[in-house]
């Protein structure tokens, strides 16, 4: 991984989903401008389901449970946020030659570091066959799935981002099939380590650090 300096912005309190993708749109184009430095947006949402172009209509929720469904530019298929989960979108200038893949791998490193400081043991993981990562994070001990990511580029530079379980219920993930894995365990910081479990703001700042990011 090369060294990237980001610039980190903050917000607490929770964001809806299109509001973000509006704000998002406005920090890519100034990046594209080179107007800000690359960056990282640390967020939480109102619950929501996001989609990606590959999302089968048989892995949508009903709508009988009253969460939103909304389809999204990313990289991809089915996410829920809500509340307790941390969002992190990335504005990050691609070095020339780099793919949007070979950043989201970077991403996935960056985020087991992270967890491995809070107490959780994670991993990347390949296929069944072996012959390709599969795109996340994973506990290394119980198998489950903590980091979503999707993300796309458009001009050499990345948007959307990871969403990392930290706290929140996990009730909706079983309401559809996330990431187009019908088995798949979804889990949290909390699910896997209890009353150990680390608070948002200890969760914040180690993702912080694992990006190298700084207001």
């Amino acid at each position: 991984m090369r060294e990237r300096r980001l610039n980190l912005i903050q917000d607490d309190d929770l964001v809806e989903y299109e509001q973000a993708m509006q704000r998002m749109t406005e920090l890519v184009k100034a990046r594209q401008q080179d107007e800000i430095p690359d960056t990282l947006w640390l967020l939480s949402h109102h619950p929501v389901y996001t989609v990606g172009a590959r999302t089968r209509p048989e892995h949508l929720p009903s709508p009988a449970f009253g969460i939103p469904v909304v389809r999204t530019g990313r990289g991809g298929q089915l996410t829920y946020h809500g509340p307790g989960q941390l969002v992190g979108y990335l504005i990050i200038k691609l070095d020339p030659g780099e793919g949007v893949v070979d950043y989201i791998r970077e991403v996935e490193l960056r985020m087991v570091a992270a967890l491995e400081k809070l107490g959780v043991a994670a991993e990347r993981r390949e296929t069944p066959e072996g012959s390709e990562l599969l795109t996340g994070v994973w506990t290394r001990d119980t198998g489950r799935k903590i980091v979503s990511i999707g993300m796309r580029a458009g001009r050499g530079v990345t948007s959307h981002g990871f969403a990392l379980n930290v706290d929140g219920d996990l009730t909706p993930w079983t309401y559809a099939v996330p990431c187009g894995m019908p088995d798949v365990d979804m889990t949290s910081i909390a699910r896997e380590l209890g009353d150990a479990a680390p608070d948002m703001k200890a969760v914040r700042e180690a993702v912080a650090d694992a990006f190298e990011a700084a207001s």
